[in-house]
């Protein structure tokens, strides 16, 4: 029989558009009994979310209000924020007392700050138990519910039957990575390759669709042969030859630029930092950092990068004849 665990009491910080559908989920998926405290700086989105589930989500002060709960997640943009959110001396997480509190980190930060909190609370509340874990999957995988979380901890650690439950209300896949801070390396490794990725994607059907060739018919080629890969296949950066991808809806739903040049960037730090050789990472990180501050594709999801390289938007009408 799989074991029943309680979440009576669940706290959530960060409403962006990762956490708010990740809150939804945990609201129409818990027991009855259960109850969410949630807080973002953003007052609206946490009145909206109260509104829409007056019964079960409970509007949370600050940090160190939500913190009352027995199980405290968060999910926010950067390091600083996430130093802000735990260590704010008077409305912090750890302004209170966490004792015996599961507490996890789903924001995609450096590592290094992900271990200052870690070190923290257990210097603090060694009775606490603390969780990088940040997921990958992008906002239409958060509504979905079938993001994937990658956990900092080994597949021994006696939390992670529970952390499991509570991830799959959220999430399909929970990938124990390891240890502290292992799930933050195991997601920038994750997010430089797909960085990498859908520039040279981006790149092969702009000199393809030069040469003459239909962009959906490199989209065959590249599925049947060894280039195969999700980018092409789902996020394809060419618009309409994948209707549900970003760029057939003008790049307005997905993963934001500013945030793969930010993790890109954390990404390129760590390798650095371990001594690995990438000899894509600064000329990726350039790239990235051109699309993030170009008015043309800021706020758009990544894989606007094939507008920054010049790519073909309008294929159709020229392919018709227009």
């Amino acid at each position: 029989m799989a074991p029943s665990f309680n979440f009576e009491k669940l706290g959530f910080i960060g409403l962006g558009a990762m956490g708010k559908p990740m809150v939804t989920h945990l609201a129409n998926k818990l027991p009855p009994e259960s109850r969410i405290w949630v807080y973002d700086v953003v007052e609206q989105v946490v009145d909206d979310l109260c509104a829409e589930f007056p019964e079960r989500i409970v509007k949370g002060a600050n940090a160190k209000d939500v913190a009352q709960s027995d199980t405290i997640l968060t999910m926010v943009p950067e390091g600083s924020h996430v130093r802000s959110v735990y260590l704010d001396p008077k409305i912090g997480v750890c302004s209170t007392d966490i004792s015996n509190k599961l507490v996890i980190d789903c924001s995609t930060i450096d590592t290094a700050t992900s271990l200052a909190v870690k070190d923290h609370i257990a210097e603090h509340f060694p009775s606490a138990s603390f969780y990088d874990s940040p997921v990958s999957g992008g906002v239409v995988g958060a509504i979905n519910g079938t993001i994937a979380f990658f956990l900092g901890c080994a597949e021994g650690d006696p939390n992670l039957e529970r952390l499991t439950h509570l991830m799959g209300l959220m999430g399909k896949q929970i990938i124990p990575c390891g240890g502290p801070s292992l799930g933050l390396a195991a997601k920038l490794s994750n997010n430089y390759l797909s960085g990498v990725i859908a520039i040279a994607c981006s790149e092969a059907f702009d000199m393809g669709m030069r040469s003459g060739l239909d962009p959906r018919t490199l989209a065959k080629v590249y599925a049947a042969g060894t280039a195969q890969n999700i980018i092409c296949d789902k996020f394809c950066p060419v618009p309409h030859v994948y209707p549900n991808a970003p760029s057939s809806g003008g790049w307005k739903q997905g993963f934001k630029v500013q945030l793969m040049r930010k993790d890109f960037g954390l990404a390129v730090d760590m390798a650095k930092r371990v001594g690995s050789q990438n000899v894509l990472g600064e000329i990726g990180l350039a790239t990235y950092d051109g699309a993030a501050n170009d008015p043309r594709c800021r706020d758009l999801d990544s894989r606007v990068v094939y507008r920054y390289l010049g790519g073909q938007e309008d294929w159709q009408s020229r392919s018709n004849g227009a």
